[in-house]
């Protein structure tokens, strides 16, 4: 069973880290002593839910949580340095810290390391995701104690709702989008227009029908919500420019 250790102090460890094709050793005593931190452990790199939903939507939140006082965003992963710092420059996310755990040592100490041998993983991290204040665990959320790889409460929207419970967050928005379609181009042109970041997920034929039961490019979701395609979304984002109504 994994363990929840609020009001415990982080382990202290040392990360083997690569940062511009070099190695730096990173202490964790460095990384939360008189900070507020937001953290979160995931499985592996380059894995789906890890690559297309967790570290995206933190990417897309560090702004918001950083104006409300949260000094820094880490990503931590029972990876190696190589790996990490290559995930991170896939990922486009250079305003996160990804903290190399490749001995599982911080993940063992935290009582999160799980054994993912079935997958051919061996031991890896529990999914969760932690507010750090001044070294001090103020508050965890961990993802329940399911089969699988269960994502419902380490999100980025959890965390920025705990952190800032009346913060007004950018909504949540994923396109499944295929090569030269111009309808495509036409929502990506819609959101860019308004300043909101999104997810562009490549729309396999068979992919596309499972998650919108439809055949046709773009499918917009905002909030986990099917919107539509690019007149919907036009739509929806006309309505949400009115002008409230007396």
């Amino acid at each position: 069973m994994v363990e929840n250790r609020e009001g415990q102090r982080v382990p202290e460890v040392v990360f083997r880290a690569r940062e511009g094709g070099q190695w730096r050793d990173i202490n964790s005593r460095d990384v939360f002593a008189h900070r507020k931190v937001v953290v979160f452990s995931l499985p592996g790199a380059y894995t789906p839910t890890c690559s297309t939903s967790h570290v995206p939507r933190y990417n897309e939140l560090v702004p918001q949580l950083r104006a409300n006082g949260i000094d820094e965003v880490v990503c931590i992963s029972v990876n190696d340095g190589f790996v990490m710092e290559a995930w991170k420059r896939d990922q486009h996310a250079d305003d996160i810290l990804f903290l190399p755990d490749g001995n599982g040592e911080l993940t063992r100490k935290m009582g999160m390391l799980v054994d993912k041998s079935d997958l051919g993983f061996g031991p890896r991290s529990w999914r969760y995701s932690m507010l750090v204040d001044d070294g001090v665990i103020v508050k965890m959320f961990i993802e329940p104690d399911k089969p699988g790889d269960p994502f419902e409460v380490s999100d980025a929207d959890t965390m920025l709702a705990y952190v800032a419970p009346h913060a007004t967050r950018s909504p949540d928005i994923a396109l499944f989008t295929k090569a030269g379609c111009s309808h495509c181009a036409r929502a990506k042109q819609l959101l860019a227009e308004r300043g909101l970041a999104y997810e562009d997920v490549p729309a396999e034929p068979r992919l596309l029908r499972a998650v919108s039961g439809k055949a046709t490019t773009p499918q917009v979701f905002i909030d986990g919500r099917l919107i539509g395609g690019a007149d919907e979304l036009a739509e929806q984002l006309e309505a949400l420019h009115e002008p409230a109504r007396t």
